[in-house]
């Protein structure tokens, strides 16, 4: 995929444009992002690599409007982020992004479908309808049965799979995955990345995912590389083959 290839302006899901981010003030700053471009196009499948200080987890964390750029524009369906205030960007949050972190952040003695309805508590939705939709994405991620066993009782993979079915529970426009595979041995981590894969190719949802792993990088249909806050590589995925 070269430059040509990327999403263009009209069919940019997630832009960034001349997007920085410095922390601290005078002799005490740092920047962790400088002057960033980015354009990812709904149904694109990104993984974000980069060495620990690159800016990858800054940049995931403005795109998950986690936190706010110091310059540049944050643009998500064309709406600039930056005009938003705190509330609106957590609507944001709650209505278009799910998240699935490297620690899963269950709830120890809660059952599959109660942490899978917790976003769908937060957005007021009744209790039936909560039921039926923390069930149907169980099932959807390969854990129709298990419904009622809490995190003590599952995998560290069955976990993961809970903690996606969280994040997709909610119909969300982009599934932001921040080291999803880092918890899990080799076999395990194959196959929450085959998952990945499946919503991604058979259900269109968009994915970003930062990871340290080439070999989970891998499936990914893009690999964005990230070095000294910049984009140092924009380049296909095996998946892109």
């Amino acid at each position: 995929m070269g430059v040509e290839d990327h999403p263009s302006e009209a069919e940019a899901l997630i832009e960034l444009r001349g997007v920085t981010k410095i922390y601290g003030t005078g002799m005490a700053a740092v920047s962790a992002l400088g002057g960033v471009d980015l354009r990812i196009a709904a149904g694109e499948f990104v993984a974000i690599m980069g060495p620990s200080g690159s800016g990858k987890s800054t940049a995931m964390n403005v795109i998950g409007c986690l936190d706010t750029p110091t310059s540049g524009q944050y643009l998500f369906h064309g709406i600039d982020v930056g005009r938003l205030d705190r509330n609106q960007r957590a609507l944001l949050r709650r209505h278009f992004l799910g998240f699935v972190f490297q620690g899963f952040n269950l709830l120890p003695r809660t059952t599959a479908a109660d942490n899978v309805e917790l976003p769908l508590i937060y957005r007021g939705e009744p209790y039936e309808k909560r039921r039926a939709l923390a069930f149907e994405a169980l099932a959807r991620v390969g854990l129709k049965g298990r419904e009622h066993h809490t995190s003590a009782e599952l995998s560290g993979g069955q976990q993961q799979r809970v903690a996606i079915a969280r994040a997709i529970v909610t119909e969300p426009a982009v599934l932001l995955a921040d080291e999803p595979t880092g918890n899990l041995d080799t076999k395990t981590s194959r196959e929450i990345m085959d998952l990945l894969n499946s919503l991604n190719r058979d259900q269109g949802i968009t994915i970003i995912m930062v990871t340290h792993e080439p070999d989970m990088a891998a499936y990914a249909r893009r690999i964005v590389r990230f070095l000294d806050g910049q984009i140092a590589a924009d380049e296909p995925g095996r998946q892109a083959a």
